[in-house]
């Protein structure tokens, strides 16, 4: 394992291993959730409901009726869309009537309760994604041209500031969903809408989800850990 020392050869670079632990947690949450919900797609709710019409039933007993609900494409793709009031369930919970699909949809509902009653993670959540974006595509790039250029600082910690943007997204992200998993199991109990150990199937595949955001969360902040330990010192040595 070695890194490019800005054309003064290759080194040893222990900071890779925060790299390398933040994939690997990754990889496990992916799996983990992706199990997961495997197991419980195939236990079938005894409502017969559809995640689309547990939704619809959810928004309406919340008193919430100028929300739509969109089948979308894809695996897992599942989102509340608070800028256009639109929740969009993927192909495996859309018309499923499985735990997890249930599971699943009342989880998105919970981010339009959140919407609903202006909570606040949200709010911050939303007005952050702009910046998280240009920080998620522009940060390395920043910090890779101010190296190219000669380890230029000023471009450096301006793509550090920049790319911390994209993990304080990560981060605040983490309790909006854990509270709309929360809102989620909640409704589902106080509206009927599982038995006991339906819930309880649910509640595992929500906590399973939880664990990618987590996941990601993490793997940004020791990324940005990396970044401060190979640039953050402006009178960093360069042999």
């Amino acid at each position: 394992m070695g890194y490019y020392g800005y054309g003064y050869g290759y080194y040893f670079d222990p900071t890779y291993f925060l790299v390398l632990i933040g994939a690997v947690l990754c990889i496990w949450a992916q799996s983990r959730v992706s199990s997961t919900y495997s197991k419980y797609s195939r236990v079938q709710s005894r409502t017969g409901m559809t995640g689309a019409q547990a939704a619809q039933r959810i928004l309406q007993m919340s008193g919430i009726y100028d929300v739509r609900i969109e089948h979308v494409r894809g695996s897992l793709t599942d989102h509340y869309d608070p800028a256009h009031k639109v929740l969009r369930l993927s192909d495996a919970v859309y018309a499923s009537t499985s735990v997890a699909a249930i599971g699943v949809a009342a989880h998105e509902c919970g981010h339009a309760v959140q919407h609903d009653k202006g909570y606040a993670p949200l709010k911050i959540r939303t007005a952050l994604v702009p910046a998280a974006n240009i920080g998620s595509k522009a940060g390395i790039p920043l910090i890779i041209l101010g190296a190219l250029l000669g380890m230029n600082q000023t471009l450096i910690q301006i793509g550090i500031w920049v790319f911390a943007l994209a993990v304080l997204f990560q981060v605040v992200t983490l309790p909006v969903e854990f509270n709309a998993s929360g809102r989620a199991l909640a409704m589902l109990g106080d509206y009927g809408m599982l038995e006991r150990d339906e819930a309880a199937g649910c509640r595992k595949v929500l906590s399973a989800a939880a664990l990618t955001y987590v996941a990601a969360a993490a793997s940004a902040i020791l990324q940005l850990l990396r970044l401060v330990l190979l640039f953050g010192n402006n009178d960093r040595r360069r042999d």
